[in-house]
């Protein structure tokens, strides 16, 4: 999640020598095994197998340091110890009722003498609107800007888009927690035949983090992978940042009450992406304006239609509240879901809710105004319950949801390097 900056959009970085060329990729791994699918086509599905490979950026270590830099200066400090080369990869996967479709993705790998064994983090990215922000496409996107800040320090960064972002077809699922983590366990297994192809093995171990709604996914996808849903891949640690894990009793609940320290606007942006996504999937209503109030009932499905740039073109056109936005009946029903609605509600909450066997850490601000700090709290207790003993790093009242990104990246892979 997070509507207002475009997901670090909001610095206007450049790719310095952002070469591109064409890499034929084999194709890796069959169908695995511990991730159900609904439609029987899926089962011929090679998933993760790469359909395309492009190379969208080639940095020095030094270039490498001013691109992370002017993305975020957290991101370019310390100086990075390598170069790195990145690529956009189109893979195959499956859709939320396990029909054969494709994704996109980002790898960036680290220009180091020897690519023998290389670590992979996965990072999964907060909320995007449009397709065109996500990583593959954007030279600036939040997500490829991790992924190199990892192959920077000498891992294998990946950095799914999900479905129906970036150059994937269709509309984005949103807060579909099965579909982010499915969606990014095939995008490691693509990332694992291209590191191949470019003279890099995989550890087994995969470094599992992300943000905002990506905190949720990561959650998702570490619970995969521990499953034993990849022959070969394994969790290895999980280190999400401030994810919207519980929608129900958390998110949705701080989103609606006129007590609430979220900003307004950042809750009717997630409150009408949500609707229109769910809509799409559950049928949640048979006209808009059973959920929304005219006279946006007659423009908001058209603003998520995946094209539309959040901050000029989707964020003007919506009011400033969720009670100027959203029917009474409809405001109801979000705090009291039954039927299609609960049912939409369970597809994305729940991520915490297992017993990882690997070390976790929570990051997040209490003073989040996008995502209320009490979803961080609701993971904390749901994994404590399974005898998890995760450890929740709270960066205080002064941290802004975006500042909790610029923090978190950053301590996320420190951490990682601590552990043996």
């Amino acid at each position: 999640m997070k509507p207002t900056d475009r997901s670090g959009r909001g610095r206007h970085a450049k790719l310095v020598g952002a070469g591109i060329a064409l890499t034929a990729v084999p194709a890796v791994l069959t169908l695995a095994a511990g991730v159900p699918d609904a439609h029987p086509a899926a089962a011929a599905v090679q998933r993760g197998a790469v359909v395309s490979v492009t190379r969208i950026a080639g940095m020095s270590a030094a270039e490498t340091g001013a691109y992370l830099t002017e993305i975020d200066p957290m991101f370019g400090s310390p100086r990075p110890r390598n170069g790195v080369d990145t690529y956009r990869v189109v893979y195959r996967t499956v859709s939320p009722g396990g029909r054969p479709t494709t994704a996109s993705g980002v790898v960036s790998l680290p220009r180091t003498p020897r690519k023998a064994t290389l670590r992979p983090v996965s990072f999964t990215h907060g909320t995007h609107a449009s397709r065109n922000y996500a990583g593959s496409i954007a030279e600036d996107g939040q997500s490829r800007a991790a992924a190199i800040y990892c192959a920077a320090a000498g891992y294998a960064g990946v950095a799914p888009d999900y479905l129906g972002l970036g150059l994937g077809p269709g509309p984005h699922p949103y807060m579909h927690a099965d579909s982010e983590a499915s969606a990014s366990l095939d995008m490691l297994r693509a990332a694992r035949s291209v590191a191949a192809a470019h003279g890099g093995r995989f550890d087994r171990r995969v470094m599992v983090t992300g943000f905002s709604q990506g905190g949720a996914a990561a959650m998702a996808l570490g619970r995969e992978l521990q499953r034993g849903a990849d022959p070969y891949l394994r969790l290895g640690a999980l280190a999400p940042i401030s994810g919207p894990y519980d929608l129900r009793h958390a998110q949705i609940p701080a989103s609606l009450t006129t007590h609430t320290t979220l900003a307004p606007k950042a809750s009717v942006f997630y409150l009408a992406y949500i609707t229109v996504s769910w809509g799409r999937m559950y049928d949640l209503y048979d006209s808009p304006s059973k959920v929304f109030r005219s006279p946006y009932d007659k423009i908001v499905e058209g603003l998520f239609d995946g094209t539309k740039d959040q901050d000029t073109q989707i964020m003007p056109q919506l009011p400033n509240t969720p009670i100027e936005l959203l029917t009474p009946r409809y405001r109801r029903w979000l705090l009291h879901p039954s039927g299609p609605l609960l049912r939409a509600m369970q597809s994305s909450d729940g991520t915490c809710d297992w017993m990882p066997r690997v070390p976790v850490r929570l990051f997040a601000g209490s003073g989040d105004e996008q995502v209320a700090h009490t979803n961080t709290l609701s993971c904390m207790q749901a994994l404590r319950a399974h005898g998890a003993e995760p450890q929740v790093i709270d960066y205080g009242p002064d941290t802004t949801h975006m500042d909790s990104l610029s923090r978190g990246v950053p301590d996320t892979l420190n951490w990682f390097q601590s552990l043996k």
